[in-house]
C-alpha cells in the first residue's frame, strides 16, 4: 500500500481533501500533519518567517521517516518552502496548486488569483508567473483580494465571507478569461464563483489529488525520478 503524507498549515482543509483520496486514491493511506499555527505565524508576519520553514521542512523529513512514497503540500501560502525542500528528500513532494498553475498558464491568457489573504496571493501570482515562464508563455495577472473574507471566515462569519468573494470576483472577472482560487479552503465556491461571473474557475484540491495520483503511477510503474 502506498502512502501519502499530507501537510496542513491550517484545520480547515483536511476533511475536503479526505474526500477526494478516498475517491480518486481509495487504496492509497493517507496521514496528516497539521499544525495550524504555521498560518498564523505567516498571517501575523505578511511573510514566511524562518520559524515556519523550519517547522514544515522538518513536517517534510517526518513524513519521509514515517513511510511517505509522496509528501503533499496542502498550503499555497508556503509552497516556496516546498520547493526549497525538494531534492533534500528522497521521496518527491507534490504541491497542491502547481498542477491548476499549469492548467491555467497552459489555457488561459488573462489570470485573474482571488485570494483572500496577501501572503497566499503573492506566492500564487508568483507560480503562475514562473510556470508561464516555463511554457514560455505570456500571461496577463490580475490581483483579486479579498480583503476582510479571512477574517470574517475565521470569525465565524462563513455568509461574509463568502460575499466578499463573490464581489472581488465580479470586480475583475470582466478583465480575466479564467479566476484562480488561490487557497484550497476556497473550492467550496467554485459553482457559486462560476455561476455570478460567468467564468471558468480552477481551484487546487481535486487538480493537486490528481496529480498526487499521476506521481504515485509513475512511481508504480518505476519511472519517476524526483
Amino acid at each position: 500500500m502506498r502512502t501519502v503524507v499530507a501537510v496542513y498549515t491550517g484545520q480547515g482543509l483536511a476533511d475536503p481533501l479526505k474526500a477526494v483520496f478516498q475517491e480518486l486514491l481509495p487504496d492509497v493511506r493517507l496521514v496528516n500533519i497539521v499544525d495550524d499555527s504555521l498560518i498564523g505565524d505567516v498571517v501575523k508576519a505578511g511573510h514566511i518567517p524562518a520559524g515556519v520553514t523550519k517547522r514544515l521542512t522538518q513536517y517534510y523529513v517526518n513524513g519521509e521517516e514515517l513511510g511517505a512514497d509522496v509528501i503533499f503540500n496542502t498550503c499555497s501560502s508556503v509552497g516556496e518552502v516546498a520547493d526549497e525542500a525538494r531534492g533534500k528528500l528522497g521521496i518527491p513532494i507534490v504541491k497542491i496548486d502547481e498542477a491548476m498553475a499549469v492548467k491555467a498558464v497552459a489555457e488561459y491568457d488573462r489570470i485573474a488569483v482571488l485570494a483572500t489573504l496577501p501572503s497566499t496571493l503573492e506566492p500564487t501570482l508568483r507560480l503562475i508567473s514562473k510556470q508561464a515562464g516555463l511554457a514560455g508563455k505570456e500571461v496577463t495577472l490580475i490581483s483579486g483580494l479579498a480583503a476582510g473574507a479571512f477574517d470574517a471566515l475565521v470569525g465565524g462569519k462563513p455568509e461574509e465571507h463568502d460575499r466578499i468573494l463573490l464581489e472581488t470576483a465580479k470586480q475583475v472577472c470582466e478583465a480575466a478569461d479564467v479566476l484562480v482560487l488561490a487557497q484550497g479552503s476556497m473550492a467550496r465556491m467554485e459553482v457559486a464563483l462560476r455561476e455570478a461571473t460567468g467564468k471558468p474557475v480552477l481551484s487546487s484540491p481535486r487538480l493537486g489529488v490528481e496529480q498526487v495520483k499521476a506521481v504515485l503511477a509513475q512511481l508504480d510503474s518505476g519511472q519517476h525520478r524526483s
